[in-house]
């Protein structure tokens, strides 16, 4: 070993193989996460939701989404959905809540969520003038939208309807009980 300057000091390989491996590594974790694309746009609306009671008390109409993260319908209509809350923003509340996370059990049961995407369609005062199954087109999103801004009929679309509660049922959890959940779908 020499002491001249040029000589590599001892360690030097195995620093730089050390920084190559994590430079890799990196980029491995970037690929299986999707790249440096900004957040997913079903995340980014759930992340701005206001919280369901809030929405329903807020004196503005409410558009809540049931929906997951692989549902390839939601995913689709994701957009869509970003479209509307940014264009209604201030007067129309969207709310999304995913089917996966036991937090939203209770309003899984409460409003019978079978499948997804499920809409369920508010009022200013916080109640239910209707409910959407399946996928919706963004023409269709905002057509709903509109309705509920302007206190009108909603459109008349397929999947699309009011909703009444049945009679000697309390709350929907026996009806709820003998479905299917919304998870038990691919």
């Amino acid at each position: 070993m020499s002491n001249s300057p040029d000589a590599p000091r001892p360690g030097r390989r195995e620093r730089l193989a050390l920084v190559v491996i994590a430079a890799l590594l990196a980029a491995v974790v970037l690929w299986l996460r999707g790249g440096l694309q900004p957040q997913a746009p079903l995340e980014a609306l759930a992340r701005r939701s206001p919280e369901l009671p809030v929405a329903l008390a807020d004196g503005r109409p409410t558009l809540v989404e049931f929906y997951a993260d692989w549902c390839e319908a939601c995913r689709t209509m994701a957009p869509a959905m970003e479209n509307v809350e940014s264009g209604y923003r201030g007067r129309l509340d969207v709310v999304l809540l995913n089917v996966d996370n036991p937090r939203w059990q209770p309003e899984l049961e409460r409003f019978a969520v079978n499948g997804i995407p499920q809409l369920e369609l508010f009022d200013r005062r916080g109640d239910s003038v209707g409910r959407s199954i399946g996928a919706r087109s963004q023409p269709e999103l905002l057509a709903l939208a509109e309705a509920l801004v302007s206190d009108q009929p909603l459109p008349p679309l397929p999947g699309v309807g009011a909703v009444s509660p049945l009679a000697g049922i309390e709350s929907g959890v026996e009806a709820a009980g003998t479905m299917a959940g919304p998870r038990s779908h691919g």
